[in-house]
């Protein structure tokens, strides 16, 4: 089996292009003769793609009752484009881009499901992190300035009483390998990543070790929604010509989250061929703590707008300026 190119587009597209019409599929059902629909999709390195193993392993083998091409993309700016243009259908991207692109009059999609939690991590080398209150005085080193995560970070710091640049001091990276890097050489004692490259520094440095899973602190000061990070998108003019398509996928999709939180072996060794992460050892460990799940309905709503809530209350645009109404929302 052999990995999806990656697909490279002119990002500019989105200020200008309007989604194209729909990819020729039949309104018919499969008969054994051939796929039920087509289905483009796109996916990103890293816990986006865990969920997708066995999807990208059944379709290459034509084995699902859709025919899937899965393009894994180097960065959500990628998709961006795709999406406006019409070569992608469906795809997976972080849950405040799902809402920007909601909220660009160029682009309409409506999130299927969830499909990941949160994957961040506060990573030690101090061996003095058992709780939020730990991180008082000290210094953290992440990624994304004024990013979901980061967002994500703050509003369980302020809910423990830690003000974010006063009680704690966050230093920026542009990369999470420069942050590994930093830890390896004992600058950087304490970092927030998420998986699989938390994971990959525990197993590269003795001193390392998973302190904090952000997920559970979440929970701790917001019972009543999750931290929410990968929504799976869909174009709205796909999903209003095709809509058994779309019952077929999420069959599909499903099948394929429990596949990679059940036969966690198997999924490492599919990421590692199809490029996700380079490492069977550091996939095995990352993927349980990867929080895959399949939500989707009324829950999925009250969740990720739950979520989004919270960084439009902090950043509006990071959601691209407003919360989105329910038509963002897939509710079968």
């Amino acid at each position: 089996m052999k990995r999806m190119l990656m697909a490279i587009l002119v990002l500019g597209v989105l200020a200008t292009a309007t989604a194209c019409g729909n990819n020729g599929n039949s309104p018919e059902e499969a008969t054994g003769a051939g796929p039920a629909y087509h289905v483009n999709m796109a996916v990103l390195p890293g816990p986006s793609a865990l969920g997708a193993l066995w999807l990208m392993d059944t379709a290459q083998a034509e084995q699902t009752q859709n025919s899937y091409n899965i393009q894994i993309l180097g960065s959500p700016d990628e998709v961006v484009p795709m999406i406006v243009q019409g070569t992608v259908d469906i795809a997976a991207v972080p849950t405040n881009l799902a809402a920007v692109l909601h909220n660009n009059p160029n682009v309409d999609v409506t999130v299927l499901a969830l499909s990941t939690m949160g994957v961040l991590h506060v990573i030690d080398t101090t061996g003095e992190i058992a709780a939020i209150a730990d991180l008082e005085g000290r210094t953290v080193h992440l990624s994304g300035l004024g990013a979901a995560p980061e967002l994500a970070f703050n509003y369980v710091l302020r809910q423990n009483g830690l003000e974010p640049g006063v009680s704690i001091n966050l230093e920026f990276h542009a990369e999470q390998p420069q942050i590994a890097a930093l830890m390896a050489e004992g600058i950087a004692e304490i970092a927030l990543l998420p998986e699989p490259f938390a994971t990959t520094v525990t197993m590269q440095n003795e001193a390392a070790r998973h302190a904090l899973d952000l997920t559970q602190e979440w929970n701790r000061v917001q019972p009543d929604y999750g931290l929410v990070m990968t929504a799976i998108i869909v174009r709205s003019e796909f999903l209003a010509e095709n809509p058994r398509a779309i019952d077929i996928f999420l069959s599909e999709f499903e099948q394929s989250i429990n596949f990679t939180n059940s036969n966690v072996a198997e999924a490492a060794a599919l990421a590692v061929e199809f490029g996700i992460i380079p490492n069977e050892a550091i996939a095995a460990a990352a993927i349980p703590r990867s929080n895959q799940v399949f939500i989707t309905g009324e829950r999925m709503q009250s969740y990720l707008s739950g979520y989004l809530g919270v960084l439009y209350a902090q950043a509006p645009a990071s959601i691209g300026g407003a919360l989105p109404d329910d038509a963002f929302y897939f509710i079968p």
